[in-house]
């Protein structure tokens, strides 16, 4: 026992003294295109943090609502040790926390997280990561996305910051006539601008500027999946995972130029602006405010000819997305426990009549109901389907059928414990899988984790970190996750892990053919 207790001990003091001797060590330091920076130690000393750093200059005066312009460079080393403001925004969720100092157009900034010993020349794979939000809110201040386990597989991660909302999207008439006859994606803008700071950059941290992944969930999946069509971005990544959103369903718009542009300008009427300058003059405060009492996602992408020269299903039908590996997928109950509240497999039927006539059989077929549970089940299926997995699972097929490159589904089916913003602890909601992503369990506030969430999260971490080393998620013991263009089946990330053909085809090709139904 004495010898056991001497061991831990020793342990303990080697772990505090290796804490302590990081802690007294030299802040890292990078020199970036536009000047040195110092960042910090962070897990212990196995990683680098170089926060804050900007790769645009600030979006603000005559810069507001035009494409973003190169940062400035800096005499002396900069503080790289706090997260840039995170952009102008409104409190939308609960559970969209920030670290930062607070929101401001002065907002281009992005993160990079590295292992200690990478350096130039390490040619480590990097991973660049694109909020979510709804276009509406976050930042890459929030905790969940901060100190990735992804580091410790040998990845480089940067996360970034982008226009939201008005700020990032408005397309009204007076800004396509300065722009020569385009206007909005400001936001989409951005991302591209920080991908040119990565191909710039990166080197310097250690990483391989020909090998990068970009990488998003819901808002930031939606972005991703314009990147692919986008001409700016070409050659600014090699691979993309898609979390739970693209551009190919409804619910998040992607509109005409003309129809958004009259739109838009009504809009700037109403704020009393009655040219650019004016409306460029007006502080943040007013036009946000403005922004807020419109209901649902008011500025979103937009084809504008330019940036986005066709839609998604034009693009992809005609093969013109970029042809790179991709894993795309989401979560089990994006949006569940509400048509399926009190369902019962009578009510279910009654529904099926009521919404779909002469069609009622051939929706049962496809959302069943010989139980009340089946009920309830196809009825939460029925949800997800109308509000996210629509979209991403024609963005599947579509890159399956003419990407010409391998496509990897996965559903992240295992339920999250139950927390004070979602008690019920039954299901797989939309965002769920952030933290098993990054590895930052504890960063979700009120949430007990079992061994098991622990292990799937590694899994997950593993696979993410194989994908962005090789194009391919396998290897390191995992369970084999089959191609989805080549065998069409997809896997279930739960405990276990298993793999599965797609049961769930004949939802989405039911709800293909009955799109306005889709979204009741």
């Amino acid at each position: 026992m004495k010898i056991r207790n001497a061991l831990l001990s020793g342990i303990s003091l080697a772990c505090l003294s290796a804490g302590w001797l990081h802690a007294q060590a030299p802040a890292p330091k990078v020199k970036t295109a536009q000047g040195e920076a110092a960042g910090k130690w962070i897990r212990d000393g196995n990683e680098k943090a170089f926060l804050g750093l900007p790769y645009a200059a600030p979006p603000v005066g005559n810069l507001r609502w035009k494409a973003p312009q190169p940062p400035s460079a800096w005499s002396g080393v900069r503080d790289a040790t706090k997260f840039g403001n995170r952009c102008q925004q409104w409190h939308v969720w609960d559970d969209y926390i920030f670290t930062d100092a607070g929101p401001s157009e002065d907002c281009l900034y992005l993160n990079v997280y590295t292992p200690a010993a990478a350096k130039q020349g390490s040619k480590l794979p990097v991973m660049v990561w694109i909020h979510g939000g709804g276009f509406l809110a976050g930042a890459a201040s929030e905790p969940r996305y901060t100190n990735p386990a992804l580091v410790a597989k040998g990845v480089i991660v940067v996360t970034l910051n982008y226009r939201l909302n008005v700020f990032g999207f408005l397309a009204s008439e007076d800004l396509a006539k300065e722009q020569g006859g385009h206007a909005g994606n400001y936001g989409f803008m951005d991302e591209v601008a920080a991908l040119r700071w990565v191909k710039a950059n990166i080197a310097a941290f250690g990483g391989d500027a020909n090998n990068v992944t970009i990488f998003g969930e819901s808002a930031g999946s939606f972005a991703i999946s314009a990147l692919t069509v986008a001409p700016s971005a070409r050659g600014l990544f090699h691979k993309f995972i898609g979390e739970s959103g693209a551009f190919f369903g409804s619910a998040i718009p992607m509109t005409a130029a003309n129809e958004r542009a009259k739109r838009d300008q009504a809009f700037v009427t109403a704020l009393g602006a009655n040219n650019l300058e004016e409306l460029r003059a007006l502080p943040a405060e007013k036009i946000l405010e403005a922004t807020q009492k419109q209901r649902g996602i008011g500025f979103s992408a937009v084809v504008d000819g330019t940036f986005l020269p066709e839609s998604l299903q034009d693009a992809y039908a005609a093969g013109r997305q970029t042809h790179v590996p991709s894993i795309i997928g989401w979560n089990r109950d994006e949006r569940a426990g509400t048509l399926s509240k009190d369902m019962t497999a009578e009510k279910w039927k009654a529904y099926a009549k009521e919404h779909y006539g002469a069609k009622a059989d051939e929706f049962l077929a496809a959302f069943p109901a010989n139980t009340d549970e089946q009920a309830i089940r196809s009825a939460d299926d029925f949800t997800t389907n109308g509000f996210i997995a629509m979209g991403a699972w024609r963005w599947a097929e579509a890159q399956s059928k003419t990407g010409q490159s391998p496509v990897y589904r996965f559903r992240f089916d295992r339920p999250a414990p139950a927390e004070p913003l979602h008690p019920t602890g039954k299901y797989a909601f939309h965002s769920t899988e952030l933290e098993y992503v990054f590895g930052t369990l504890d960063a979700r506030q009120g949430a007990t984790w079992q061994p098991a969430d622990r292990k799937l999260s590694d899994e997950v971490v593993t696979y993410w970190a194989n994908f962005a080393q090789t194009g391919d998620p396998n290897g390191n013991g995992l369970p084999k996750w089959p191609r989805y263009d080549k065998e069409k089946k997809l896997i279930h990330l739960d405990d276990p892990i298993t793999v599965s053909p797609d049961t769930t085809h004949a939802e989405f090709e039911f709800l293909a053919d009955e799109p306005a139904q889709a979204m009741r």
